[in-house]
């Protein structure tokens, strides 16, 4: 079982690499929102500096990352459904759940590198972080990525088509990402997107991100967020490895 993961997990990652600059293209907008926008939230924070807007928006960033930028990686598992290559896993000797756990696991691998450049500009930028948090933060962001990447692959096998999967997804990316707080934080918003954004998973994660930033390991929405995920994470993932099952009969 373990073997055939690693052995999915490198075939995937070798052909991540293969052409490094479409990795690259996926951090650059998280990158160009730190450079270009969060200063810009400046006079919604309380020291009104480009440092506080970074610690504020930093962590956004990162959950942005982790959310859509796995979310997108089932398109390549309806490319290999449609030309065959899927089948002829799925009728291996392998493990069938390892396909859809390479896919996943080469995920988490990418979002680590990004995150990685993503602190890396912020802490040149200014924005200092404890060792604790960061470990708690990556955690978090990795949890957010795993839930992403299972949805992504589940919705891929359900709905086998690109463009009925780019539909769902553009429907939705804008709501979650407003009721994210992830470019203004909720507390600026109505009083009917503060109802709702409880309900919208990310919001929980973001908040947990900023109160990790901002070294309050006591806040609430930490513990909170991790719930919300792993146990997110651990239904997509099933999901997505029973959808699998299915098509391979």
């Amino acid at each position: 079982m373990i073997r055939h993961a690693v052995l999915f997990t490198g075939y995937e990652l070798k052909k991540a690499f293969s052409n490094p600059i479409w990795p690259l293209f996926g951090i650059l907008q998280p990158i160009l929102y730190l450079l270009m926008f969060a200063p810009l939230l400046k006079t919604m924070t309380p020291g009104g500096t480009t440092v506080d807007a970074l610690r504020m928006f930093t962590p956004a960033s990162m959950m942005m990352i982790a959310v859509f930028g796995s979310m997108f990686s089932g398109f390549g598992l309806i490319a290999e459904l449609r030309n065959g290559s899927l089948e002829r896993y799925a009728v291996s000797p392998a493990w069938r759940p390892a396909i859809v756990l390479g896919r996943v696991a080469k995920d988490m691998v990418l979002l680590v590198c990004q995150a990685v450049l993503v602190l890396v500009v912020a802490i040149a930028m200014g924005v200092r972080i404890g060792a604790l948090e960061l470990v708690l933060v990556l955690l978090l962001m990795a949890a957010t990525g795993l839930f992403a990447s299972g949805l992504s692959q589940g919705l891929a096998l359900t709905v086998r088509d690109e463009n009925g999967m780019s539909q769902t997804l553009n429907l939705f990316m804008l709501p979650i990402m407003l009721l994210a707080g992830l470019f203004v934080p909720i507390s600026f918003a109505p009083d009917w997107m503060k109802f709702l954004a409880p309900a919208n998973p990310l919001y929980h994660a973001v908040e947990a991100g900023r109160a990790l930033f901002y070294g309050q390991l006591t806040d609430s929405s930490i513990p909170i967020a991790f719930a919300v995920f792993i146990t997110l994470a651990v239904l997509t993932t099933i999901w997505s490895m029973r959808s699998l099952r299915k098509i391979a009969g």
